[in-house]
């Protein structure tokens, strides 16, 4: 790939994957596939908002919406999936620390039956501390935007 010719290959993780490669679970794990995998670069995750969410009994129970903060973690933990394929850890019960959130904005509610892609792209990767930029989108539209630092912390610093 030195003569820049050659195009990668994207790779994709479903929720098998997923959990071998970052510690979250229920009812925190809100990924359910990664797509698109550029390593090094950037993802796409998927999740599938449904109604039987826990936190949806209290936000908000006549009219629930996905907290703004879950939207965020889901952008945060597609980017630990791309990082983990990235530095082929996978199996390595890699953590992923939040260091800032910034420029982040909500701009439509996200409800139960809604498909939310989490595009992440890498900003900056200085050893374990990396900086995205995420977008959630429903239906193609925005209805999130975030910067974010995180620190990719493996087993032997835990």
């Amino acid at each position: 790939m030195a003569d820049g010719s050659e195009t990668s290959q994207l790779l994709s993780a479903d929720i098998q994957d997923i959990k071998r490669m970052i510690p979250h679970r229920y009812p925190f794990l809100l990924i359910d596939k990664v797509k698109d995998i550029d390593v090094g670069k950037s993802a796409v995750g998927i999740k599938n908002v449904t109604y039987n969410e826990p936190h949806f009994q209290g936000h908000f129970p006549a009219s629930p919406i996905m907290p703004g903060v879950t939207i965020v973690e889901a952008m945060a933990q597609t980017a630990a999936v791309m990082v983990v394929k990235t530095m082929d850890m996978m199996d390595n019960d890699m953590l992923v620390y939040f260091l800032s959130i910034d420029k982040c904005k909500f701009r439509q509610p996200v409800t139960p039956g809604d498909v939310l892609e989490l595009h992440v792209s890498v900003l900056r990767a200085r050893g374990k501390v990396w900086r995205f930029w995420g977008e959630g989108k429903v239906d193609g539209k925005t209805v999130a935007e975030a910067e974010f630092n995180a620190m990719m912390v493996p087993p032997e610093n835990q």
